[in-house]
C-alpha cells in the first residue's frame, strides 16, 4: 500500500511525515522505518524508528534504490511501515518519470503488507493519474 504527501518544496510535507510517522508507532504492531536524505530529523522521531540515511549507500538510480528497499525489507520480517522523506531525491527521481518505481514500490507493498508513506515534492496533478487516489496530504 502506498501513501502520498504531495506537495511543493516548503509546504510543511515532512512535519506532517514525523508527526505521523511518530503517532503511528503508538499503534503498530511491527518495526517502522524512516528513509531520508539525511539524519537531520534524528532527534525529532521516536527512538524506536529506525532512520536511514539513504544518501550514505552511493544509490545512482531508481532501480537501485528498489533494490535497496528490498533488502531492508529482506532483513525485517517485522517491517510493517516504510516512510520516505524527499522521495524524489532518495530515489534519484527528480525531474524523470516516477510511474514505473512507484507501480513497483505499490507490488513490494502488496506482496510484504508493507506500508510505504512518501513524502513527493511535487503537486498532485504532476502525479501519476493512478497514484493521485493514494494522495491523504496535499498542503
Amino acid at each position: 500500500m502506498i501513501q502520498i504527501i504531495a506537495g511543493t518544496k516548503g509546504n510543511g510535507k515532512t512535519k506532517f511525515l514525523l508527526d505521523k510517522v511518530n503517532s503511528e508507532i503508538k499503534s503498530v504492531h511491527g518495526n517502522i522505518v524512516y528513509l531520508d536524505k539525511n539524519t537531520k530529523h534524528m532527534y525529532e522521531l521516536n527512538n524506536k524508528v529506525r532512520l536511514i540515511n539513504v544518501c550514505d549507500y552511493g544509490l545512482e538510480n531508481a532501480d537501485e534504490f528498489l533494490g535497496f528497499i528490498s533488502g531492508i525489507i529482506s532483513q525485517d520480517h517485522d517491517l510493517e511501515q516504510m516512510y520516505l522523506d524527499s522521495f524524489l531525491k532518495i530515489a534519484n527521481l527528480e525531474n524523470a518519470d516516477i510511474s514505473a518505481t512507484l507501480d513497483k514500490l505499490a507490488a513490494i507493498g502488496e506482496k510484504y503488507q508493507i506500508t510505504f508513506v512518501l513524502s513527493v515534492s511535487t503537486d498532485v496533478e504532476n502525479l501519476p493519474e493512478n497514484m493521485r487516489q493514494h494522495v491523504i496530504v496535499s498542503p
